[in-house]
C-alpha cells in the first residue's frame, strides 16, 4: 500500500486531480488561475497579480474565495468526472501563465526563471499523458513552451544580462527543445482546433526556422499576429503584433501601431512598451525622443537585469 501510495502514476494522478479541483465551476475563471498559481507552484499574489496586470488586493481575494471553494468540496476532482472538457481550458491556461512568469515575468530579483519553464513543460507533460487531455490545444501549448524554452540559454549572457532578440547567439538555442516544439507543433494539427496557442506556437516556429534574425519572415509574423487578435485580443499581443509590422513595414508604421493599441492603459507598468516605442524611434533618428522613452522603460524595470538592459539602450541613443 505504501509503495502504491507513492507510486509515479500514483503522484501524477494527484497532481492532475489537484490542478482539476482548482478549477471548481463556482469560482469565476480569474480566481481558478489565481488558485493554481497558488498551490500547485507557490506563486505569491504579487507574482499573480503581475501575470494578470491586476492589482495584488484584488488577487489576495480570489485565492482566499478559491481555498474557501476547495475546502469545501472536501475531496479532490475524479479525472473521469463529466466536468472534465470543460475545466481543461482553465488548466491549460494556468500552465501558459506558469510559463510565461519564468521565461519574462515580473520578478523583483530575476529576470528568468527557468525552473518556472521547466515546472510548466512538466505540468503539460503530465496533461498530455491522460488521454482525455492530449488534444490539439494541448500539443500546441506544449509547442509553444519547448519552443520558447529553447532560447533560454542564449536570452542571458555570461555576466548575468539581457541579450536582444535580434542579437542573441543562436547557435546556444537548445536544438533538443527546438526539435520536441516541432514536433508538438505537428501534431498540434491534427483536428478543426484553432486556439491561440496554436497561433503562438506558429510565431515561435516561424522564429525557429530562421538562421538569424535577418532571415526571419516579418511578414509571415504580422499575419499571424493579424490571427491571434482575432483570437484572443489583449494589448500585449498588440504590442507584439506592432513590432513585428515595424520590422515588416518600418519603424513609422510600427510607431503608429503602437499608438493605436487599444487598452494600451493596462501596459503603464510595463517597461517593453515604452522600450518598444524608444526602438523604433532610434531607428528614425530621433535620439531625443528615444532617450525619454528608454528614460520611461529605466524606470518601470522590475529587476536588475532589465535596468542594466535598459540603461545599455538609453546609452546607445548617444553611440549613433
Amino acid at each position: 500500500m505504501i509503495e502504491e501510495a507513492f507510486a509515479a502514476h500514483t503522484i501524477r494522478d494527484e497532481q492532475l486531480r489537484m490542478m482539476f479541483s482548482c478549477c471548481h465551476p463556482r469560482l469565476p475563471e480569474d480566481a481558478q488561475l489565481a488558485l493554481i498559481l497558488n498551490i500547485l507552484c507557490g506563486f505569491g499574489a504579487p507574482e499573480i497579480a503581475a501575470a494578470f496586470l491586476t492589482g495584488r488586493a484584488a488577487i489576495e481575494k480570489r485565492i482566499a474565495r478559491g481555498k474557501k471553494a476547495l475546502a469545501g468540496a472536501r475531496r479532490l476532482f475524479d479525472l473521469g468526472d463529466g466536468e472534465f472538457a470543460s475545466r481543461l481550458s482553465t488548466v491549460q491556461r494556468a500552465l501558459y501563465l506558469i510559463f510565461n512568469e519564468g521565461y519574462h515575468g515580473a520578478s523583483a530579483r530575476w529576470v528568468v526563471r527557468a525552473e518556472l519553464c521547466e515546472e510548466a513543460i512538466r505540468l503539460a507533460a503530465l496533461l498530455r499523458e491522460h488521454p482525455p487531455a492530449a488534444t490539439p490545444t494541448s500539443n500546441a501549448l506544449g509547442a509553444l513552451m519547448c519552443l520558447h524554452a529553447a532560447r533560454l540559454p542564449a536570452r542571458l549572457d555570461a555576466g548575468g544580462d539581457l541579450a536582444s532578440f535580434e542579437d542573441q547567439d543562436r547557435s546556444r538555442w537548445d536544438t533538443r527543445l527546438v526539435a520536441e516544439g516541432l514536433d508538438l507543433f505537428e501534431r498540434s494539427a491534427a483536428g478543426a482546433e484553432l486556439s491561440a496557442y496554436h497561433v503562438e506556437a506558429a510565431i515561435a516556429a516561424t522564429h525557429a526556422g530562421a538562421r538569424t534574425a535577418a532571415e526571419t519572415d516579418w511578414a509571415a509574423i504580422a499575419s499571424l499576429y493579424d490571427r491571434l487578435m482575432a483570437i484572443a485580443p489583449s494589448p500585449v499581443v498588440a504590442l507584439g503584433r506592432a513590432v513585428a509590422i515595424a520590422e515588416r513595414d518600418g519603424p513609422a508604421r510600427g510607431l503608429a501601431e503602437l499608438d493605436a493599441i487599444a487598452g494600451r492603459e493596462r501596459l503603464a507598468a510595463y517597461p517593453f512598451y515604452p522600450a518598444a516605442r524608444g526602438e523604433l524611434q532610434l531607428r528614425r533618428g530621433e535620439r531625443a525622443a528615444a532617450r525619454g522613452s528608454f528614460r520611461e522603460a529605466l524606470a518601470l524595470a522590475r529587476n536588475p537585469a532589465e535596468r542594466r538592459f535598459l540603461e545599455r539602450r538609453l546609452r546607445g541613443c548617444d553611440d549613433t
